[in-house]
């Protein structure tokens, strides 16, 4: 007998049982159906971190303002402004492997154009800035070296304040008043979506750092060119711990602390802190799909037990084949066979399955979800190993009947 005979010869036996047909493939169904979905969320989940990684800048510190002591309470980080442009540029002179060391302040204003008005974020900033963030301008131009030195009142915009305030319209030249401080927008800062925190990084304005300290945040009386974040871009990731330990060291000696004295600021790696969400979250996802792959052995185990039913069965239709001349290798090859098509049906309706979970799931939710085409590949192949591996047992035990005794059963 030919495979495309027992092929057929299997589909006719399975269509005489269809409910229990059907009702057998429901195990692998849902096990194909939740395994792939498992992967095509996570795999979407790790693209947004990527994405994320992307958007942040390319092997990032943060190093902000420390916390310290008043009258023995402990104040929040950041509550004392002790890092200063100069600590900024000291660190680009001197730290091997330095790309770019942007001293920033930040603060909240009102954006205001024409009868149009917005909330939102103003950021003193560099050039340096830009290029750790990795911020493309795709509109207009950068601050020009006497725009920064002389804190000219000229703006860059992010996509969301300009969608509020001017629509599709080329914003390059318009005027805005910032906190009542009129400025020209010199550029259009390309979109970079939500952060790992959550909020929007396109709702905000750059401004030359000393026109945001002079014009709109106000300068620190207690420290001279104090700003708020230093973000310091590394050349190399496998720098990254050199560069933080030579960074620390050059603070503390221009912080002039001693040795047994706290820090007075602290120093994030960004990159560390998205690989570590990067890394959980395929962890968590592995175990969604490992819990969601017992289904699969829990299908196998159902196809064997209706195997074993159809083989007792059709013990005289056994024995009919083997009188005519079947042999074992055909009989073992025929249940075989509906073993693995049973199995291959059931995981071609979870793909279908879980591609309309796919598609709801991410309209409904806005979940990321990517399906990669070799997923659906492996599921399919993987139901015809469950069908393998869970339909031997059964067609073995049909081959090795006895075709006497196989005739003689009621």
């Amino acid at each position: 007998m030919s495979v495309l005979e027992s092929v057929l010869v299997a589909l006719t036996a399975l269509r005489t049982n269809l409910l229990r047909s059907m009702l057998t493939m429901l195990g692998i169904i849902i096990g194909v159906a939740a395994v792939i979905t498992m992967v095509a969320m996570g795999t979407g989940a790790q693209k947004e971190v990527d994405a994320q990684i992307a958007a942040l800048g390319t092997n990032l510190f943060m190093i902000m303002p420390g916390s310290f002591r008043d009258h023995g309470a402990r104040m929040a980080s950041g509550s004392r402004l002790k890092l200063t442009e100069d600590d900024a540029h000291a660190i680009k002179r001197e730290v091997a492997g330095v790309v770019a060391s942007a001293p920033t302040s930040r603060g909240a204003v009102q954006i205001v154009s024409g009868n149009m008005n917005w909330s939102t974020t103003v950021q003193g900033i560099d050039n340096d800035y830009l290029l750790a963030r990795n911020w493309e301008i795709v509109e207009g131009r950068v601050f020009e070296a006497r725009e920064i030195r002389s804190g000219t009142r000229a703006a860059l915009v992010g996509a969301t304040v300009a969608e509020e305030l001017f629509g599709e319209a080329s914003i390059v030249g318009q005027s805005v008043r910032i906190n009542n401080v009129p400025f020209q927008i010199v550029g259009r800062l390309g979109p970079k979506g939500q952060s790992m925190m959550g909020y929007d990084q396109d709702d905000l304005v750059m401004v030359p750092l000393e026109a945001a300290r002079g014009r709109l945040l106000g300068a620190s009386r207690a420290v001279a060119k104090a700003v708020s974040v230093i973000m310091v871009s590394v050349e190399q990731a496998s720098m990254m711990d050199e560069v933080e330990e030579q960074i620390t060291g050059l603070l503390r000696q221009r912080h002039r602390l001693r040795a047994d004295q706290e820090n007075t600021f602290s120093i994030r790696n960004m990159s560390e802190m998205v690989a570590t969400r990067a890394e959980a979250s395929r962890v968590f996802n592995m175990l969604l799909a490992a819990v969601a792959s017992v289904s699969l052995v829990v299908g196998g185990i159902g196809i064997m037990n209706i195997m074993l039913v159809s083989v007792t069965e059709r013990t005289r239709e056994i024995g009919l084949r083997r009188a005519v001349g079947a042999k074992p290798r055909d009989i073992l090859t025929q249940f075989l066979i509906e073993a693995i098509t049973l199995c291959t049906i059931g995981g071609a309706v979870g793909v279908l399955l879980s591609v309309v979970i796919i598609m709801v799931t991410s309209n409904l939710t806005g979940w990321p979800v990517e399906l990669p085409f070799q997923v659906i590949v492996l599921a399919v192949l993987f139901s015809a190993a469950i069908g393998v591996s869970f339909g031997y047992y059964p067609a073995r035990k049909a081959a090795r009947q006895d075709p006497i005794e196989a005739l003689r059963y009621e």
